[in-house]
């Protein structure tokens, strides 16, 4: 570690600084320059953080998020010297910033192409199948094979077993000497989260989430920035939600605003708000029908001009910000369901309700990776990446949840 960070900090900083000292007359000792030094080594080890966390979470791009964790970094102490107006060399500062984003672009390309010759050797027995075929996962064919790897060369991987099975003894004293030896053993389950990013629950006994109470100090700061970013970009949001509001009454008749009862933190209800995307109709009152009704289709028809916009770059979603103030959504969580697909599902799979175990969100992790669904299946599945992200609950995890917004927003991808 302490390696990398000089690596960065050398090629993404001292080096650029050197020449631009050579190029420029000025030598480094400057007071203004070695104020501008520290804040952009500051910035070059946000990114180099930043990135590092990220890719411990799966599905992450980080070829992707290398720019707008750069732009964030350098931008937001760019933005600081230029309100206060200090004592600032802005080419150095630019220098450095160019040179951690290239730095950041080739550390990146360099991991996602590190250890090819990586080999993960699965112990037979149990649910072990389901991660077998997975690209650098073999199958041991023996004890004797495995103890003569890890005697003879060692193994440059992990061994993966599942270790709820009852094994037979020679595999459980072959996985107590690859521990020893100091390879790595790990529980399939994890493997398959870290692959899928999705959590699968099959007893509520068995507590696979590590809690029944994901991350409580966290859950608080995150609240506390909810509050602080709302009031914050409130300035910024009205009028644009005025504008796209103004757009919603002139392209069909009805309210701007659509108001649904949701399911919300701890199973309670409340009201969402959104901008009204579909033209006003009237609901038969069955449960059926509602149902019906709270699902969108493929090329949905009720769906205005304006409105297929809106829900293709998720700026329908902006007045939920009100949610956010109020404490009955957060920005980044499981999206809240309409009561009557709350119902319908909490009867159709078991621990459904248990995604009400933190706030909902505007956006969310099964949100960016799955986008809008309603056949059964795939409901499923956006379960499971619900409780990957109750289970994973951190400032990071939410990182790259936005950056996948941001990049779902562009692409308009998964809306109906």
């Amino acid at each position: 570690m302490t390696e990398q960070i000089a690596f960065y900090i050398f090629s993404g900083i001292l080096l650029p600084a050197a020449l631009w000292a050579l190029w420029r007359g000025v030598p480094l000792t400057e007071p203004n320059v070695q104020f501008t030094l520290g804040q952009a080594i500051a910035a070059n080890l946000v990114c180099w953080y930043t990135l590092g966390r990220l890719r411990t979470y799966a599905r992450a791009r980080l070829l992707s998020y290398v720019l707008p964790v750069n732009l964030f970094a350098f931008g937001a102490i760019l933005a600081g010297n230029s309100v206060l107006r200090t004592e600032f060399s802005y080419t150095l500062f630019f220098a450095c910033s160019l040179a951690t984003l290239g730095i950041s672009y080739l550390v990146t390309t360099r991991i996602r192409h590190a250890n090819p010759a990586l080999r993960h050797y699965t112990i037979p027995g149990g649910s072990i199948g389901q991660i077998l075929g997975q690209q650098g996962f073999v199958e041991a064919e023996s004890v004797e094979q495995l103890e003569g790897l890890i005697e003879r060369d060692g193994i440059t991987g992990s061994i993966v077993a599942d270790l709820h099975h009852d094994h037979p003894a020679e595999w459980e004293r072959l996985l107590a000497k690859a521990a020893l030896k100091g390879i790595p053993v790990y529980h399939y389950r994890l493997i398959e989260e870290s692959l899928t990013g999705e959590v699968r629950i099959n007893h509520l006994r068995e507590n696979e989430l590590g809690s029944l109470i994901p991350n409580l100090p966290y859950r608080y700061a995150k609240r506390m920035f909810d509050v602080a970013s709302v009031l914050l970009l409130a300035p910024i949001l009205a009028p644009v939600i005025g504008v796209l509001a103004l757009a919603v009454k002139l392209d069909s008749p009805g309210s701007a605003f659509y108001f649904q009862q949701r399911i919300g933190f701890r199973g309670e209800t409340f009201r969402m708000v959104k901008l009204r995307t579909m033209h006003d109709r009237v609901v038969a009152d069955d449960a059926a029908a509602r149902r019906e009704d709270a699902m969108t289709k493929e090329n949905d028809v009720r769906i205005t001009r304006v409105g297929r916009f809106l829900r293709k770059t998720r700026l329908d979603e902006l007045p939920q910000a009100w949610n956010v103030l109020v404490g009955e959504m957060s920005w980044i969580g499981p999206r809240p369901d309409a009561i009557q697909l709350a119902e319908w599902h909490e009867g159709e799979i078991p621990f459904y309700s248990y995604r009400h175990i933190v706030r909902p969100g505007i956006t969310g992790w099964s949100q960016v990776n799955q986008g809008h669904v309603t056949d059964l299946d795939d409901i499923h599945a956006k379960l499971r990446l619900d409780f990957y992200y109750v289970k994973n609950l951190s400032l990071w995890l939410d990182i790259l949840i936005a950056l996948k917004t941001l990049r779902v927003m562009v692409r308009g991808i998964g809306a109906k």
